[in-house]
């Protein structure tokens, strides 16, 4: 089955990435709507969004969000499914294990938002870094590490997207965060974007599809 939230998110994703970008992907919408869907096992419908990747390169830039899109309706849909304690199993285990290089720091961003939703918060930047990925602990210093370039960077919240762009652009390319970093804090910016404010976005985007795509399913994520 398929979180109604995940397709909602994909279905707006492929929209922007369509608007923005150079490749009509709306028509796969009801493909990644079937892979979600699927009564398959996790890494079957892995395997079968990579196919859809490998086969349409032009859809490149999102075959990681949307293994991260597979995870979350995993977690909220598939997981009923499943006996109690299996994200405890060793089957699940294993899965963590084979698929440690996959998806982006977006799941954990649509995980808050959606403790964020079940708890009836108003989604932060602070704290997301605080409160949720625990960046002052000790024991999370990975986490510090991966998200130091918007930890030291929080002042871009009150800033305009172009000089979000400047910061974004100058970060090294091995950087975790160097593709979500634009997206992510012009949504932390502004949670609901206006379709003006959204216009705002867009022009100083260095990527307008896939940061356009990226923003669409955290909006609705944040809902």
């Amino acid at each position: 089955m398929t979180d109604p939230r995940v397709k909602i998110a994909s279905e707006a994703a492929l929209n922007a990435f369509s608007k923005y970008g150079s490749f009509e992907a709306t028509p796969f919408a009801n493909i990644f709507e079937g892979i979600f869907a699927s009564e398959k096992d996790f890494l079957i419908k892995a395997g079968m969004l990579d196919e859809v990747f490998d086969d349409y390169p032009q859809l490149e830039a999102l075959r990681e969000v949307y293994f991260d899109l597979l995870l979350i309706n995993f977690f909220s849909a598939d997981v009923n499914k499943l006996e109690e304690g299996y994200l405890d199993s060793p089957e699940w285990e294993e899965i963590e294990e084979q698929t440690l290089d996959r998806g982006t720091e977006l799941l954990n961003l649509l995980l808050y938002l959606n403790e964020c939703r079940d708890e009836d918060i108003e989604p932060g930047l602070e704290d997301y870094l605080k409160e949720f990925l625990l960046v002052d602990e000790d024991e999370f210093q990975d986490e510090y590490r991966i998200y130091e370039p918007i930890i030291a960077n929080q002042i871009l919240v009150e800033s305009p997207p172009a000089e979000i762009k400047k910061v974004a652009a100058k970060l090294p390319e091995d950087s975790e965060l160097k593709e979500l970093f634009y997206p992510v804090m012009c949504f932390f910016q502004n949670i609901s974007p206006s379709a003006d404010e959204k216009a705002v976005i867009v022009a100083s985007s260095g990527d307008k599809g896939f940061d356009m795509a990226v923003l669409e399913i955290l909006t609705i994520f944040a809902e």
